[in-house]
């Protein structure tokens, strides 16, 4: 028996099982979380834009980045509002300060991303104006 390719198969196993629990873990935050499942639509309003106006490879990437971004953040919230609550169930100022900040991020990685869409799509949208 040659072990080499045993510990390929484990290796490989190792990384399909890390995929499944990667998407198992986005898909639970789907089905739980509000505040993601808005991102995603808006996500998906950004996609039809982008298809609609016919926008530049760059300005797919930065919208991409940017879409990315946003849920990726709202993904990590989520992992943190879940281990606050599992460590404590009473209020903690620095509970409470946790989840503000990471909040905070998500709300920072919006920002982020409505400058960017406006960047793109108010001169498709609104060609005649200062742009």
């Amino acid at each position: 028996m040659n072990l080499g390719s045993k510990d390929k198969s484990i290796k490989k196993n190792s990384q399909l099982s890390s995929f499944r629990l990667a998407l198992s873990g986005i898909l639970s935050a789907i089905k739980k979380e509000r505040n993601l499942k808005i991102h995603l639509i808006i996500s998906m309003i950004v996609l039809a834009l982008g298809c609609y106006y016919q926008v530049s490879a760059v300005e797919w990437l930065f919208l991409s980045i940017a879409v990315g971004f946003v849920i990726a953040m709202e993904l990590m919230n989520t992992a943190l509002e879940r281990v606050v609550d599992l460590v404590t169930k009473e209020y903690h100022p620095l509970a409470k300060q946790a989840k503000d900040i990471a909040a905070g991020a998500v709300f920072i990685a919006a920002i982020l991303s409505l400058v960017i869409g406006f960047i793109i799509f108010f001169p498709k949208i609104f060609p005649n104006w200062l742009f």
